[in-house]
């Protein structure tokens, strides 16, 4: 089983990533890895914080020679932001001499919308910043740094992640309009916002203007592509064993992420049957399982992958921290007073997205090393052979017999 943990605050000393779980003997490619987090910062709509930051994971734990050793791997994200805020968010007690950056006032004016006026009644906190220091999408950081350890384990076994945009605001692709893996695949890590519409992504550049200079967020949604997924991941027979289930908390707990869609998602609710459900086709490959002319079910059905591409959509609402902000009330006073505000983007959907490529790849790793699981790379590999082969003859023989039949 794969574990993650995470900690760090936004504008703390870094972020820490431990990911429990991965077998021995994985070669560790590091330079990917920072790929992934550069990518995550990219996008139209981001913040001033993205020309500061510039993330690099380091191995400090579990990897030696380049390879996992079969414990926890553990990675450190550094805040270059963090001398700027040493004065404000110093461990110890008081502030210690020489602490750089500034001394910023608490914070009492909760943002509708974020986790600061929830937290700061959970857990007692008077000074919001307790709050949203964690509550941050920074954090998301982690995850992308684990989620390409994920990534880096399944492309041993051909399983490969893609994601585009298809809605910022009003701005929607077509609903008849299928992307394929390898269109999403050939999108640039350059491109402004990952929609596979040149015209409408610039439509999509003109919505985030609009809100920007109106002083509002804007959101959307993004789906996430995993091709070459085999069969029989995840399992019907328990609720928290469905792998779609897992997949929706997964995309549901990245920060501002209000839906999840399975497949062609919402639209099973005002389709017919026969406009929902997937054909199943013989297929004309000797040893072939069936066929689906189309993947409505998003690759999974009965909380099982079905050997087609995983598909999952996430809808983002608009950031919450907005440069004219909406009403809140000063904890302090309790008199009514706008809402603080924070360093922030206008949009973030693309960097969601590199996020749910991450969370995406993690339970899907997590899956398939319980379906194929091993405490080596050699042992899984032997492992998922055996198992393809085992389909391949039972299929092959299905065929023959049916032959003989007919």
């Amino acid at each position: 089983m794969l574990r993650l943990l995470t900690a760090g605050e936004s504008h703390g000393q870094a972020l820490l990533i431990t990911v429990d779980g991965l077998p021995a003997g994985l070669p560790l490619d590091i330079d990917a890895l920072n790929t992934q987090l550069r990518r995550r910062q990219g996008g139209y709509g981001r913040g001033r914080r993205m020309a500061i930051e510039s993330d690099r994971a380091e191995v400090l734990a579990g990897v030696r020679r380049g390879r996992t050793t079969g414990a926890p791997v553990a990675l450190l994200i550094r805040n270059r932001d963090w001398v700027n805020w040493q004065q404000t968010m110093h461990v110890e007690p008081e502030m210690p001499e020489g602490a750089s950056g500034t001394k910023r006032p608490e914070v009492t004016r909760p943002r509708p919308g974020h986790a600061d006026l929830a937290g700061a009644i959970k857990y007692g906190h008077e000074d919001i910043r307790d709050v949203l220091e964690r509550a941050s999408a920074r954090e998301t950081a982690s995850r992308v740094a684990a989620g390409s350890l994920a990534r880096q384990l399944l492309a041993r076994f051909g399983v490969r992640i893609a994601s585009h945009v298809p809605v910022i605001g009003p701005v929607v692709l077509p609903e008849d309009r299928v992307v394929a893996f390898a269109e999403a695949a050939a999108i640039s890590d350059d491109a402004p916002l990952r929609c596979v519409d040149p015209g409408l992504e610039q439509r999509m550049m003109a919505a985030i203007d609009a809100a920007r200079d109106a002083g509002d967020t804007v959101g959307g949604a993004f789906e996430v592509i995993a091709t070459g997924v085999p069969p029989g991941l995840g399992s019907y027979v328990q609720w928290d064993r469905k792998l779609d289930g897992r997949l929706g908390q997964a995309l549901m707990c990245i920060h501002a992420i209000k839906a999840v869609g399975i497949g062609i998602g919402p639209e099973v609710a005002v389709r017919p049957g026969s406009r929902v459900h997937d054909e199943i086709l013989p297929s004309g490959r000797d040893g072939g399982w069936p066929v689906r002319p189309t993947n409505r079910a998003g690759g999974l059905e009965g909380g099982v992958t079905n050997g087609e591409d995983v598909r999952v959509t996430a809808f983002m609402k608009p950031i919450s921290t907005l440069m004219k902000p909406l009403r809140s009330t000063d904890l302090a006073t309790m008199t009514e007073a706008p809402a603080a505000i924070e360093r922030s983007d206008v949009c973030a959907v693309p960097a969601a997205a590199v996020v749910g490529e991450a969370m995406v790849a993690f339970v899907l790793a997590d899956a398939f090393l319980e379906k194929f699981g091993g405490d080596s790379i050699e042992e899984i590999e032997r492992h998922y052979q055996a198992t393809a082969e085992q389909v391949r003859r039972r299929f092959r023989g299905l065929r023959a017999q049916a032959t003989g039949l007919s």
